[in-house]
């Protein structure tokens, strides 16, 4: 048995795919994925219990309340899983590499294209929770965070990616309202995947930040899936942040990779990019091919 890596979340998006590119790109390591089913983060002593047990040398911890909505609307709930379990989680890894994946959510998205360095902002719960639980981790120099923004991918249950959110509202027949002012940098959850596992491989902790190279609109992102998913046509419809109601949304969440790029064994892609090379090579669109 070699080194184990625990990774939670597993059932949610980006865990599910580090679980399932492990044997490619982290071969060394014994990998296990808990999803909420077997490590349920709000019983403390039961996720004690079963991390003391399991002996990790690598944690890598996926699962949070990610919803924005969701977050406001039960602040307490979003507090205790997405700050109290992790700062315990992390208090349990004090001796080991842990990874924490946070948001670019904890920015205002006043201007964009954020180094690791520019000052935080949150303007909803959940980027305050993120922020919270961040700067707790940090305080250990064994530890590392990576913030991401928008992901798209395929889950177990069709609800993780917001690509599965816009073909499912399609499919209900409803119209799919997307920014033309509201600006992304998102990429598929297997490039993610691949990163945070060089990321660990490397040994170099601390804050990281994780987005594709472009910039893109939420305009800009539907009209790129339309190839691949017909059933978005006629069901997207042009729209403005600033008719936007519900928790506030950043207007503008682009990152600068260049301190994990630099690290990396590929190029981040950008996500037109990514579409545009999975057309021509004819594979599954979020497969887990190289970029």
């Amino acid at each position: 048995m070699g080194p184990r890596a625990i990774v939670t979340g597993a059932a949610g998006l980006i865990g599910r795919y580090l679980v399932r590119t492990a044997p490619r790109w982290a071969p060394d390591l014994e990998v296990q994925g808990l999803s909420r089913a077997k490590l349920e983060l709000t019983e403390t002593l039961k996720m004690e219990a079963r991390i003391r047990a399991l002996k990790p040398d690598l944690l890598i911890h996926c699962a949070a309340l990610s919803r924005i909505n969701a977050c406001e609307q039960d602040p307490d709930l979003a507090r205790r899983i997405n700050v109290e379990a992790t700062v315990h989680l992390a208090h349990l890894c004090n001796e080991i590499p842990f990874v924490f994946l946070s948001s670019g959510e904890v920015f205002d998205g006043a201007r964009g294209w954020y180094r690791e360095g520019d000052e935080a902002n949150p303007v909803n719960f959940y980027g305050k929770t993120k922020l919270e639980a961040e700067q707790r981790v940090l305080q250990n120099p064994r530890h590392t965070v990576v913030r991401i923004v928008l992901t798209a991918g395929t889950s177990r249950n069709g609800d993780r990616s917001f690509v599965e959110d816009m073909c499912r509202t399609a499919k209900a027949g409803k119209n799919v309202t997307l920014y033309v002012d509201e600006f992304r940098c998102p990429l598929p959850a297997v490039v993610i995947a691949r990163a945070i596992w060089e990321l660990a491989r490397c040994e170099r902790p601390g804050l990281y930040h994780l987005g594709g190279s472009e910039r893109l609109s939420r305009w800009e992102m539907g009209q790129a899936l339309l190839p691949w998913y017909p059933e978005l046509e006629g069901r997207l419809e042009r729209g403005s942040a600033q008719n936007h109601t519900g928790a506030p949304r950043p207007a503008d969440l682009s990152l600068r990779c260049d301190k994990l790029q630099g690290l990396l064994s590929f190029r981040i892609p950008g996500f037109c990019e990514w579409l545009a090379r999975r057309s021509q090579r004819g594979r599954d669109l979020w497969d887990y091919a190289s970029p």
